[in-house]
């Protein structure tokens, strides 16, 4: 295992960031991580944990950790039952390569997740989710290493704390384990899920009778698509907002003043809103400023026109919380992770 010093992390984040890593590697093993505990230890130096760099913003040049590039992979069958197969992958596998090794064995609950960027690991981190499914819909259970001791965990969907775009493992145990493997309870019989977003105008736009995991599967991938930015073309990090959730109250006092206003009713009594309406609304959709701007097609997503460095992206995005908290009263919140 080899361990580099002012290691460029440029093509490891799908911002394209310029930054340096103080130090540098690659993990395959439960084993090798803990020597890289050791040896972070022994420079008394901080861990970053890095996926797919698909959900992270280095805001400066050089970042003082040790930044470990999860690579743990594989993915298995490990029980079933009559209903449920049990999946468990890899922190390093790709997303969509797990999502699309369910749908190819008809393993139902994934498929409304299809293409979202990033590893395994860092999913029930974000506790993901698109149209209308979450990670912690089809989570069994996770395998994690304690950072200050090397003992490996597991974490059930209670000891989770799941939440909307959250997890313990972004608030008290944030930097504290790193995630080895996670087990998905997925279904035999599918329940399919196309109400939400515009599911089902592209499966009738495909022209799909017959509903299957595949088919939707492919519909996500399509609409997906058509609306984020590759970042192999241009650098991104997908979704950069949290849709925000407000009161009731709150609601109908917007509602009158923006009888357009994009919103989804919650079990709890609130409602939530569209962040990228919001941001549109302000006139920030397609806009450039310097060396960045937000995309043309998807107000959420925030892009590195080439040549941006971290502390550009981030000034932007303040930028655009202050104008929606100025014109809706309501606060914003990034869900991109700041790395500083």
């Amino acid at each position: 295992m080899n361990i580099h010093e002012n290691y460029p992390l440029q093509s490891l984040n799908t911002f394209g960031i310029a930054s340096t890593a103080r130090f540098y590697a690659e993990a395959g093993s439960a084993e090798e991580i803990r020597e890289l505990l050791d040896f972070s230890s022994h420079k008394a130096l901080s861990i970053l944990v890095l996926g797919g760099g698909s959900n992270l913003l280095f805001t400066t040049e050089q970042v003082n950790y040790l930044v470990l590039k999860n690579n743990l992979s594989g993915i298995t069958l490990i029980k079933e039952d009559k209903d449920h197969v049990y999946i468990r992958a890899g922190a390093g596998e790709n997303w969509h390569k797990l999502v699309m090794y369910c749908v190819e064995h008809n393993y139902a609950g994934l498929e409304n997740l299809s293409l979202i960027p990033g590893n395994v690991g860092a999913g029930p981190m974000q506790n993901i989710g698109a149209y209308g499914v979450e990670l912690k819909d089809v989570f069994h259970e996770l395998e994690a290493i304690r950072i200050s001791d090397g003992i490996m965990e597991k974490f059930d969907s209670v000891r989770c704390r799941f939440g909307y775009r959250e997890s313990i493992f972004k608030q008290e145990a944030r930097n504290k384990y790193i995630i080895t493997a996670v087990t998905f309870r997925l279904n035999k019989q599918p329940v399919f899920h196309t109400s939400y977003g515009a599911i089902q105008q592209e499966l009738d736009r495909m022209g799909i009778k017959e509903l299957s995991i595949s088919a939707i599967s492919q519909a996500v991938c399509s609409i997906r698509s058509s609306k984020l930015p590759d970042p192999a073309v241009i650098g991104n990090a997908g979704s950069f907002f949290k849709n925000p959730e407000i009161s009731m109250a709150l609601f109908s006092t917007l509602k009158e003043k923006f009888p357009d206003i994009v919103s989804y009713p919650l079990d709890n009594g609130n409602v939530k809103l569209a962040a990228g309406w919001l941001i549109e609304s302000c006139g920030w959709k397609g806009k450039t400023v310097g060396h960045t701007g937000v995309h043309e097609k998807q107000a959420l997503v925030l892009v590195n026109k080439g040549g941006a460095n971290g502390a550009e992206i981030y000034n932007l995005s303040t930028r655009i919380l202050e104008s929606v908290h100025e014109k809706f009263g309501v606060q914003l919140e990034r869900e991109v992770n700041m790395i500083r």
